[in-house]
């Protein structure tokens, strides 16, 4: 195995101009809602060259919404394709899905941008631009991973699916999509901007929207009336006690770093029309977070006893409960056993190339991860070489260093996970003699 790792090291520094630029040339094919097709056909390209079976195919918007976890915005993904590449195994290995999303979130206001958003500038071995750390970096670190297998001369017996997908940013229907045309396998890893820590764990999420009511009165004899907006400040308390309590049974060791590991944020208040009338309707809206090893189905159900309190705390909800309505976006929580075998071999090779013991934590934000582990029946890993401080910020880069270190740790890793193809290192020998 010595030989095998200087290998595909000695491959990966040999290729790292190849690396920069392919990373670069995707940061500079923008990649918003909508416009994903640039950048999947250098994807594309770049997999058909490696010799790789392609599917190439825009999700049925109508077949999605029929999902039970399926959002998005639209229901349109006419010029937003799926790409997956497949690299075969000899057989009789653990097959493996490299999920990677390829849409950005928008770059914002420019003038707070150094250099153009889509620049993918290089200095001080950092790429600056949209997506690079989220996650087109991650996206490279895979490819080269398979590349460097390749053209190592090294066959895997388990296949390896590699999948770069739309709509991540905005709920996961891109790998729902994925999930629905049939692709599934024994484990799967993402590698989302970690920081190169290890996520068994992520945190699912969903939005909610909480309607208050009240009484309208002229604001000269305001007493008459009853305050929506004084009301809606009881509920908002009630769920900060809320949050209080859920985060308080957190005792998993791998949020031990995180304030919060399940926040219920309130994103959005909405409230009266005039300011000379007592409000009577308030709308607040909020992500919940779900715990890995909790259902979406539990967490509402905790959110909807609760909000069945608040007449407990004051008369007027009694006859004027709160409405909570679920919308919008939603990721669905997932997470992998400590000891399984694909922890376990992704621990060893970071280990191996690192020289040291990997940072172990469960993700503060949710990822595909919960669609392929609960729909896809795939258990999912979360590692890539992204920094999460710096993901949808202006200025947004990634150290260039980490994305070659990331796809050597991922390709020794596909090699203990799926199985190197027996008679592997006398093969690579026997043409090295041949060529001499």
């Amino acid at each position: 195995m010595t030989e095998i790792k200087n290998r595909i090291n000695d491959w990966i520094k040999e290729h790292r101009e190849e690396g920069t630029d392919l990373l670069q040339r995707m940061v500079q094919a923008p990649s918003t809602q909508g416009n994903e097709a640039g950048a999947q056909a250098i994807v594309a390209e770049k997999l058909k060259e490696m010799g790789l079976q392609v599917d190439i195919w825009e999700p049925d918007g109508a077949e999605l919404k029929k999902h039970d976890y399926f959002y998005s915005p639209r229901s349109d993904f006419s010029n937003s394709p799926n790409v997956v590449g497949i690299m075969k195994g000899t057989g009789g290995g653990r097959s493996i899905i490299l999920n990677g999303h390829i849409d950005v979130v928008p770059d914002g206001d420019r003038n707070q941008w150094d250099d153009d958003p889509y620049s993918g500038a290089i200095k001080d071995g950092k790429m600056f631009g949209r997506g690079v750390t989220d996650m087109k970096g991650g996206n490279v670190s895979l490819i080269l991973a398979m590349q460097a297998l390749k053209e190592s001369g090294l066959s895997l017996k388990g296949d390896v699916i590699f999948q770069s997908v739309i709509e991540e940013e905005s709920g996961g229907a891109g790998t729902l999509a994925a999930v629905l045309r049939g692709y599934s396998a024994d484990a799967a890893l993402i590698p989302e901007p970690t920081n190169m820590k290890i996520f068994p764990k992520q945190q699912g999420s969903m939005w909610f929207r909480i309607s208050v009511k009240g009484r309208s009165a002229h604001g000269g004899t305001r007493y008459e009336g009853v305050s929506a907006i004084e009301k809606s400040m009881i509920v908002i308390n009630h769920i900060r006690t809320l949050e209080e309590q859920r985060n308080a049974r957190i005792t998993d060791r791998l949020y031990a770093n995180t304030p919060i590991p399940i926040p219920i944020n309130l994103g959005v208040i909405e409230g009266g029309n005039w300011p000379s009338s007592v409000p009577d309707l308030v709308k607040v809206e909020g992500r919940m977070g779900v715990a890995p090893e909790e259902t979406m189905e539990q967490a509402k159900q905790e959110m909807a006893d609760w909000l069945l309190q608040l007449e407990e705390r004051d008369d007027w909800f009694k006859d004027h409960p709160p409405v909570l309505d679920w919308f919008g976006a939603r990721w669905v929580p997932g997470a992998i056993d400590a000891e399984h075998e694909l922890m376990n071999a992704l621990i060893h090779q970071y280990r191996q190339v690192a020289g040291q013991d990997p940072v172990i934590e469960a993700s503060p934000w949710g990822t595909d991860g919960g669609l392929l582990t609960h729909v896809g029946e795939t258990p999912a890993i979360v590692f890539g070489p992204g920094a999460t401080e710096v993901a949808h910020y202006p200025n947004e880069y990634i150290l260039l260093d980490n994305v070659f270190s990331t796809a050597e740790i991922i390709a020794l890793t596909l090699i203990q996970w799926c199985g190197l193809e027996v008679g592997q290192e006398k093969t690579h020998q026997a043409k090295i003699a041949n060529r001499q």
